[in-house]
């Protein structure tokens, strides 16, 4: 099995300054295209944890997963989020890093609300794109979502879990969680859909799905299927939850790897 060379970086955007991590295959080709993850509403670079070495690994491409302005180590955000916080990472986090890192071909990869940031990567640089592919995304706003949210927001009522978020987003830890809660639950936000980026898509799909995920109906795989363009493929991992990833790496590395490899 191949070696993987980490490498960490700082990207400037006129936001602030991102923190990135990437792994590079020691058997990766020159025309490989670079896997990007988009993390989820809680997440950072840390939190993917072993993923994305044993996804370079796997693939044999190259791997980066940053922290969104305001999450991990990048920079506070300085505001609450926008309408546009989902396109506003294609619009501006990933063209920097295309230009600072020196990325050409793409194949976009996020998990919950990073998928919908996937697919709208995939279809604002349609050019750069050659995959897309999401795991346990949110295709609309739904009551199971909403609820799921409502739980964990009481959850987080205990100073102790505050804390374990603390742990990866230091003193950014308050805005993180409103910014997952207040967001999903704001009457802006009621309305959203990805349909509109899913028509877009010029590049096939993937969308994995837990048949247990607490935030997330299999309404929203199949509505992601259905809406790509470009034709897509909805995988479901029985008795798993919202973190497939996490709960069987092998199953999502095996089925990722078969999908870019097809």
């Amino acid at each position: 099995m191949s070696g993987v060379t980490v490498t960490e970086h700082r990207i400037a955007t006129p936001g602030g300054s991102l923190f990135a991590r990437r792994w590079t295959s020691d058997q990766v080709s020159v025309d490989a295209p670079t896997i990007v993850l988009f993390h989820d509403s809680l997440g950072s670079v840390d939190l993917w944890r072993s993923f994305p070495e044993m996804l370079a690994k796997r693939t044999g491409m190259a791997v980066v997963a940053y922290d969104r302005l305001g999450f991990g180590q990048s920079d506070p955000a300085g505001a609450a989020l926008t309408a546009d916080f989902i396109v506003d990472e294609a619009h501006v986090s990933v063209p920097a890093l295309i230009e600072q890192l020196g990325l050409s071909q793409l194949v976009s990869f996020g998990h919950s609300v990073g998928g919908a940031m996937a697919v709208a990567t995939a279809a604002m640089l349609a050019d750069r794109c050659r995959a897309v592919i999401t795991e346990s995304s949110q295709a609309f706003v739904e009551d199971r979502t909403l609820r799921g949210i409502r739980e964990a927001a009481q959850a987080f009522a205990d100073p102790d879990q505050v804390a374990r978020l603390a742990r990866y987003h230091g003193d950014k830890a308050a805005w993180v969680l409103s910014a997952w809660i207040d967001t999903w639950q704001a009457p802006w936000f009621a309305d959203w859909s990805q349909d509109a980026m899913l028509e877009r898509l010029r590049c096939p799909l993937l969308a994995m799905h837990g048949s247990e995920d607490e935030y997330g109906s299999l309404a929203h795989p199949r509505r992601l299927v259905k809406n790509a363009a470009a034709g897509g493929r909805e995988v479901i991992f029985d008795g798993v939850g919202h973190l497939p990833h996490r709960e069987q790496p092998e199953v999502v590395l095996e089925t990722v790897a078969a999908f870019l490899a097809g």
